[in-house]
């Protein structure tokens, strides 16, 4: 019976939960329903206040776009009404949102800014469809600050006829004070896009975090994959017809309603994306209000209803608790296992490539150091260990720079240096390293230059170089013995007046490369894996940091590359143009005002002329011997000769008797020789008098120190350089340096080199040393940064604070192994004058010497001058 009754409490108990259940079924029901409903009705409200936003932005756009028309067109009417437009243009008052105004008067080329400077509409592109309240509107470029711009041409009319047009410059950044800092709590994504060139020129502030990658609509695309063809061919015909469009699309996993919004006609177009969650948010928090209502009635209901069975729901709810506890411990068990092993194979990849291309060369350094104990005695031996010791400590030196460097452009620490260079200096320093490296396989390394319009340039030179070197390097290392690689630097046409577009190409015949290894070239650790390539040493992160630096500069690197046929590596750069870059008073001073080219080559000449016609030196060009003897001799007498001449060596080699002869008849002339630099024969070339080489491709800088050379030989200065070669011997130098292998190293090279250094273990010592020597004592100091007691920039500083007077004036170097761009300045801040990284490279330490040295003489003779 006992049984029977319990049997029966459970039935009770089973029939009694079935209505709540039930009622619980229906209740949730209607609520899941509803709040369905009302999500829907929030959405749909949502992205009608969405659409609104966008209109409200747009006319806000087109109101200042309009506003800025109008404007401009009254400042032409008053221009009109003028004496002399021109004037009025450069003495008028600019706005804000003005960033430059200039006019060109009817029927010419070239008109005048308010800043003074000449203008022309050379770089500005206007099309019919593009208008202003009328006014027709510029393609969007970069400006000369590097911002986004626009250019508006108005007509200047008087008396029913144009006179002049009116262009002013606006920026887009002026549109972001009238715009609304973000909706939607700032989640919303926002760019304003030029719908001719799909380039994003600005991201409104508060409009989300920017994505490196959007820079086009392209990369807008690629960074949030949107691939689907058929929502491409409605984006493309909505950019055709200037319509709005808005789709849904996931952004980074994250559902998403992505929009194009029109502005000014489809000129310029919103774009972006809101995150559903970020739209659906008030009916979510609607929602949950409704939730909350219901669940506290449902608990009442049940806690009312369902005292009798208490006890047992709560043990039911504590073991679903557990068992739900136990689940989510355990998938974040699995999540936490999960993301140990992929660090542990990332650290173990990582340590595996480091450790063979970091003992590789290690093992060489101690295997032949070994070799050298052993061969003390055999001056040949020694000379070919150290010869290799040194190779394979420089190897392993550039790999530990890489793993640095790529370390720090990931942490986004990298800052480049824009600082003003020449293209001469940047290819010789290239060749200098590249020829002996292509010599050792018998390669032919070919250098060219054609279409660039400045040599004097803005940026990066160190970069520069280290982006070149990589690809250069790796087309030595990567193609067989005898083959040839090609260096070209191409100028394109320029977006902008102030910036130089240039293309770099690297291109060799060489191994080549797999299509499955093209799409991870870029990649950290990846190199390409095969019986030919497997010798070649390296970390695999050569052309990731060069890819980043690229970026970096704002420019894209391209590969192109097809096996046992070679690779062509497409790098595209737009460099700033110098303000002041040219040297025109040295030609002038020279008395250099006419050269003649003699080249067979039209791309030579029309470098030559292109380069020597802002330096107001004509160029005459003319393509044999015969031309060019000819031109000489009619000219010899004449106001208007030639005072120097360039002659192609390539011809030379055809026509050298002819040559001997027509040098014979103007002796006077200078001749310059533009030879490869590996060229054969030059020797006999040279025995004619008056001489000299200049090494292709051509350069107005090069030109100058070869003329400044030709100048010095002439004077007999040659043998003076000579004895000044040696800058370093009999200097007393003062050092600090806290390590002692370090400093035995130092003071033996200083030695050869007939060096005194006097080194003391830290900056404390140095600065009681120096503060006790007599003036004159010591030529320079070298210093090292971490040290114990007092570290090198606390010296400096107290160094520089002395009352002596060669306190300030002594060179102080920085000696140190923090070689990164922020150590070097944190080095000059700190009053020092210059930096060398260890180890120690003897050849900077003579050449900053002999920098600091010409600075003292110049500083001597300038106080005799003026005691006299």
């Amino acid at each position: 019976m006992k049984m029977n009754r319990n049997g029966s409490r459970k039935n009770s108990g089973i029939y009694f939960l079935l209505p709540i259940i039930l009622f619980f079924s229906i209740i949730g029901f209607v609520v899941f329903s509803v709040a369905q409903k009302i999500s829907e009705e929030m959405s749909q409200s949502a992205i009608q206040n969405l659409s609104e936003s966008l209109d409200l932005i747009k006319c806000t756009i087109e109101s200042i776009l309009k506003n800025e028309a109008e404007f401009q067109t009254m400042i032409a009417h008053e221009a009109a009404m003028s004496e002399d437009p021109e004037t009025y243009i450069q003495t008028y008052e600019k706005n804000q949102t003005m960033v430059k105004l200039s006019l060109i008067l009817s029927g010419k080329t070239e008109g005048i800014s308010h800043t003074g400077e000449k203008f022309s509409e050379e770089g500005l592109e206007f099309s019919p469809e593009r208008t202003i309240n009328g006014l027709p509107v510029s393609r969007s470029y970069v400006n000369y600050m590097g911002t986004w711009a626009y250019t508006i041409k108005c007509p200047v009319i008087k008396e029913n006829q144009e006179i002049a047009y009116l262009y002013v410059e606006y920026v887009y950044d002026t549109l972001d004070k009238s715009l609304p800092n973000g909706f939607y709590n700032q989640q919303a994504m926002l760019y304003i896009m030029d719908a001719e060139s799909e380039r994003f020129v600005l991201k409104p502030k508060g409009m989300g975090k920017r994505s490196a990658g959007h820079i086009n609509l392209e990369d807008f695309y690629r960074a949030n994959d949107i691939l689907d063809e058929g929502l491409r061919a409605k984006v493309t015909n909505c950019l055709e017809n200037g319509d709005n469009i808005l789709f849904f699309h996931d952004i980074r996993d994250v559902d998403a309603l992505n929009y194009m919004w029109s502005v000014n006609e489809g000129t310029l177009y919103l774009i972006g994306y809101v995150p559903i969650e970020a739209i659906q948010q008030e009916g979510k928090a609607v929602n949950q209000n409704i939730f909350i209502v219901v669940l506290s009635m449902l608990i009442a209901f049940f806690l009312c209803c369902s005292f009798y069975y208490f006890s047992q729901r709560q043990q039911m709810k504590l073991r679903k608790e557990q068992e739900a506890e136990r689940e989510i411990y355990n998938k974040q068990l699995s999540e936490a296992l999960q993301a140990a092993q992929v660090a542990s194979n990332s650290k173990t990849m990582f340590l595996s490539n480091m450790s063979h291309d970091i003992r590789t060369p290690m093992n060489a350094v101690l295997g032949f150091t070994s070799l050298l104990s052993m061969d003390a005695e055999n001056p040949a031996k020694v000379r070919e260990y150290t010869k290799k010791i040194m190779a394979s400590g420089q190897h392993l030196l550039s790999l530990i720079n890489d793993i640095l460097d790529i370390s720090k452009i990931e942490s986004g620490k990298v800052v480049l240096s824009f600082e003003p260079f020449t293209l001469n200096s940047l290819i010789s320093s290239v060749d200098a390293i590249i020829q002996p490296m292509a010599k050792a396989k018998r390669q032919v390394f070919h250098v060219e230059v054609t279409g660039v319009k400045h040599e004097y340039l803005m940026g990066d030179e160190t970069r520069i170089n280290q982006v070149l070197m990589n690809l250069l390097s790796n087309a030595v290392k990567y193609t067989q013995e005898g083959g040839d690689i090609w260096f070209r630097i191409i100028g394109l046409k320029q977006h902008s007046n102030q910036y130089e577009h240039i293309r770099i190409e690297v291109e060799d015949n060489g191994y080549g490369m797999t299509p499955e290894y093209l799409k991870t070239i870029f990649d950290a650790f990846t190199r390409a894996e095969n019986s030919t390539t497997n010798k070649v040493q390296g970390t695999g992160l050569g052309m990731a940091i060069t890819k980043n630096i690229v970026e970096l500069m704002g420019g894209t690197i391209e590969v192109f590359s097809e096996v046992n046929k070679g690779s062509l590596f497409r790098v595209e750069l737009e460099l700033r143009i110098p303000e002041e870059q040219l040297d025109k008073q040295f030609w002038k001073d020279s008395g250099i005002t006419r050269i003649l080219a003699v080249s067979s080559e039209t791309a030579v000449c029309q470098t030559v002329q292109e380069l020597m016609h802002e330096l107001n030196v004509q160029v005459d060009t003319v393509s044999n011997i015969e031309d060019a003897s000819r031109l000489t001799q009619d000219n010899n007498n004449s106001e208007n000769k030639y005072h120097i001449v360039l002659l192609d060596y390539s011809i030379l080699e055809l026509e050298m008797q002819a040559a001997k002869k027509w040098r014979k008849t103007i002796p006077q002339i200078p001749f310059l020789f533009l030879a490869d630099h590996n060229s054969e024969g030059l020797e006999e070339a040279l025995q004619i008098e008056n001489i000299g080489v200049l090494t292709k491709p051509f350069f107005a800088s090069a030109f100058k120190e070869k003329i400044l050379e030709m100048q010095k030989v002439l004077k007999g200065e040659s043998q003076e350089e000579a004895v000044k070669s040696n800058i370093l011997e009999g200097m007393h130098l003062l050092a600090a340096e806290d390590n002692e292998i370090n400093a035995e190293i130092l003071e033996e090279i200083l030695k050869i080199e007939g060096v005194f250094c006097e080194i003391v273990e830290n900056g404390q010592l140095v600065l009681e040393r120096f503060e006790n020597a007599a003036e004159g004592e010591f030529d320079a100091i070298l210093m090292d940064v971490q040290m114990p007691v007092m570290n090198g920039y606390e010296a400096t500083k107290a160094i520089r604070a002395l009352s002596r007077k060669d306190a300030a004036k002594i060179p102080i170097i920085a000696m140190t192994a923090n070689a990164f761009a922020e150590d070097e300045k944190a080095a000059l801040d700190a009053g020092m004058n210059a930096h060398i990284p260890k180890p120690i490279d003897i050849d900077m330490l003579r050449r900053i010497i002999s920098q600091y040295s010409k600075r003292k003489e110049l500083q001597n003779e300038k106080t005799k001058d003026q005691q006299a």
